[in-house]
C-alpha cells in the first residue's frame, strides 16, 4: 500500500474545528450565507442526499440544474422546489454527457458549484457500450468526463467549488490501475464499489492541484450510511443488515455520531463543502461529519465479523502520485484530454 507522502496538500487533511458535527443538517450549514443567484449542477439531484442538497440550495436562491436519466422521475421528485431545471443525461453514455454539457455551456452561465453526487453501489456485473464496468463508469469516469466538459463554465465562475461524493467504503479496497474494469480478474461488486469510491477521492486530489490556480477548489466526502436512498437498490436486505443500517427490530438505525444518518444530516457535508467560507483556502481534502477528516492511520481492515465504520480517510486515497496516475488513466479511457488552462 502506498502512503500519503506524495500528497501535495497532506498537511491540510486535518479537522479545522468547523463548529458543526455529525448531527448537523444541510439547513444548519447554510444559515447566514448569501448564495442567492449562484448556479449549481447536482448529478443524482433527484433522489436521496442529492435531492436534499438540491432542495437546500434551491431554497436559498441557487439555480440548480439536475441531469437525470428519467426526466419524469426527476420531475415528480423535485415537484414544488423552486429554481430547478431538469435536463437529460446518462453517466454511462459519453454522448449523453457531452450533450448535457453542451446544453449547459450554451447558456453562457458561470458554474459556481458542481456536485458529482450520483452513483451506484454493489451492482451485478454490468458494462457500458465501451465495455467498462458500470460502477467505475458511473461513479468515476462519467463524472471525470462531465467535469472536463463543463470546465469552461467552472473556470468562468471565478471561485467555483467541485464536490465529489465518495464514501467510507473507499477503505475496503484499492483501485487496480492495471485492471480497473475487471477484465482479467473475478468481479466482486463490493470491491468494485470500494475502488470507485477511492477513485472519487483520488480524482479530487489531482483536480484541486490542477485547478486551484484558477480559484477552483475541490472536495470529496463521506455523507454517512443512509438507508433511504436509491444508491443501494441492488443490495438485498441482508446486505444492509450486515452493514449495520438496520437495528435488531428491522428499523433504520439513526445514530449520526456512529455514521448512520438521516437524509438531512447526510446532505450536510455536501452542502458545507459546496458553500462554506471556512473552506476558502483549503482544497483537495476528504471531509466527513461536516468537517475536514483526519488520515485514518489505524485502519488495517476488518478484524472481526462485526462491521464498524472508523473515522477518517485512508492515506492511499489521498496519495498524490496515485491520483496523478488515475488522472492519466481516466484521460486514456475516456479519450478526453482534460486540459486546465
Amino acid at each position: 500500500m502506498t502512503t500519503s507522502t506524495n500528497n501535495y496538500n497532506g498537511a491540510l487533511q486535518r479537522p479545522i474545528n468547523s463548529g458543526f458535527d455529525a448531527a448537523s443538517t444541510a439547513t444548519d450549514v447554510i444559515q447566514g450565507l448569501n448564495i442567492q443567484g449562484k448556479t449549481a449542477i447536482i448529478t443524482g439531484g433527484y433522489s436521496g442526499i442529492g435531492l436534499e442538497a438540491a432542495r437546500t440550495l434551491a431554497n436559498a436562491g441557487v439555480h440548480v440544474y439536475i441531469p437525470a436519466r428519467s426526466i419524469e422521475k426527476a420531475g415528480n421528485n423535485l415537484a414544488g422546489i423552486p429554481n430547478v431545471t431538469i435536463l437529460e443525461m446518462d453517466l454511462m453514455n459519453p454522448a449523453s454527457i457531452d450533450a448535457f454539457a453542451n446544453q449547459f455551456l450554451a447558456l453562457n452561465k458561470p458554474l459556481d458549484i458542481l456536485i458529482n453526487n450520483a452513483g451506484v453501489m454493489w451492482t451485478p456485473l454490468r458494462r457500458d457500450a465501451r465495455g467498462y464496468e458500470s460502477q467505475f463508469s458511473t461513479n468515476h469516469l462519467g463524472h471525470f468526463q462531465l467535469t472536463a466538459r463543463l470546465w469552461p463554465a467552472i473556470k468562468s465562475a471565478q471561485g467555483a467549488r467541485i464536490v465529489n461524493v465518495s464514501s467510507w467504503g473507499h477503505h475496503m479496497a484499492s483501485i487496480d490501475l492495471n485492471d480497473p474494469n475487471f477484465d482479467h480478474q473475478p468481479y466482486d461488486p463490493a470491491v468494485s464499489y470500494a475502488r470507485a469510491k477511492q477513485a472519487n477521492v483520488l480524482f479530487t486530489v489531482e483536480l484541486d492541484k490542477r485547478t486551484q490556480a484558477h480559484g477552483v477548489r475541490s472536495f470529496s466526502l463521506h455523507p454517512g450510511a443512509i438507508a433511504v436512498t436509491d444508491l443501494g437498490r441492488d443490495i438485498p436486505e441482508e446486505g444492509f443488515r450486515a452493514l449495520g443500517v438496520y437495528d435488531e427490530d428491522g428499523n433504520f438505525r439513526h445514530d449520526p455520531y456512529n455514521g448512520y444518518k438521516s437524509l438531512e444530516e447526510g446532505a450536510s457535508t455536501t452542502v458545507w463543502c459546496a458553500t462554506s467560507p471556512q473552506l476558502a483556502n483549503i482544497g483537495g481534502v476528504y471531509c466527513e461529519d461536516t468537517e475536514v477528516a483526519r488520515i485514518d492511520k489505524d485502519w488495517q481492515g476488518f478484524k472481526s465479523e462485526k462491521f464498524e465504520m472508523t473515522k477518517g480517510v485512508t492515506a492511499e486515497a489521498v496519495d498524490g502520485e496515485k491520483a496523478r496516475q488515475l488522472w492519466t488513466l481516466s484521460e486514456k479511457l475516456t479519450g478526453i484530454t482534460f486540459a486546465v488552462s
